[in-house]
């Protein structure tokens, strides 16, 4: 009997809530007998009328721009532009080597040498041989009519054996760098290289030479555009 009561008393219950209150009202009106539809009249809701003014206005609202990415990548350019121009700027502008320009061709003297990847060791430079470090070094002292020793420049008066640090200690020393490359320079490239500048074109792109392009310790001539490069100009 108790089963049969639940059966029985579920689905009048949900029938019951699903059903609007005012359906139980008979007639179909409110206590007090208000009808169960809305009335205007009853409920002294008040009209408005709009004048043909305000229904002519124009209509105004807030507006607002959006900032493309276009307009975000080129204005941190711009930022990243004029600090670097600012830090050019703070470096040394005093003397440097005045370089005469010379023929390409590997006139290395250690290009037998056996490189650090294989267990060799330190030149008279004392950079590792057939590194991109000891190469310049080596161009340096020969633009200073140096070719043995003792030598002009080494790795105590020039620069670290990482090519990373040389950019900040040309400018530790005073010596000068800039976007504009000189023959002779030092074209530095901040992922850890260093090469010659051998010409500067007419077109906007100088020709460099180099060691360990690549990391193959071997000899190797390119033309790059002369925005690639910090230019670090030979000491004097």
């Amino acid at each position: 009997m108790r089963v049969a009561a639940t059966v029985l008393l579920v689905p009048a219950l949900v029938g019951t809530v699903a059903l609007p209150a005012y359906a139980f009202l008979p007639g179909g009106h409110l206590p007090g007998g208000a009808p169960t539809k809305f009335s205007l009249s009853i409920a002294e809701a008040q009209g408005l009328e709009v004048s043909d003014l305000a229904a002519g206005a124009a209509v105004s609202s807030d507006s607002f721009s959006v900032t493309t990415k276009e307009e975000i990548d080129a204005a941190a350019a711009e930022a990243e532009r004029a600090a670097w121009e600012a830090e050019l700027a703070s470096r040394g502008t005093g003397e440097y080597a005045i370089v005469a320009q010379q023929a390409e061709g590997d006139d290395y003297p250690w290009w037998y040498e056996t490189p650090d990847d294989y267990g060799g060791g330190l030149s008279p430079l004392r950079y590792y041989y057939r590194e991109c470090v000891d190469f310049v070094a080596w161009r340096l002292n020969r633009d200073a009519g140096v070719t043995g020793a003792p030598w002009k420049w080494d790795w105590s008066n020039l620069a670290s054996g990482s090519a990373w640090m040389w950019a900040d200690e040309w400018a530790a020393k005073g010596w000068p760098s800039s976007s504009e490359p000189v023959v002779g320079a030092v074209a530095w490239f901040p992922y850890n290289h260093v090469a010659y500048v051998q010409a500067v074109n007419g077109d906007g792109t100088v020709t460099i030479e180099e060691y360990n392009w690549n990391s193959d310790h071997s000899y190797h001539v390119r033309t790059i555009p002369v925005g690639e490069a910090l230019y670090l100009y030979p000491p004097a």
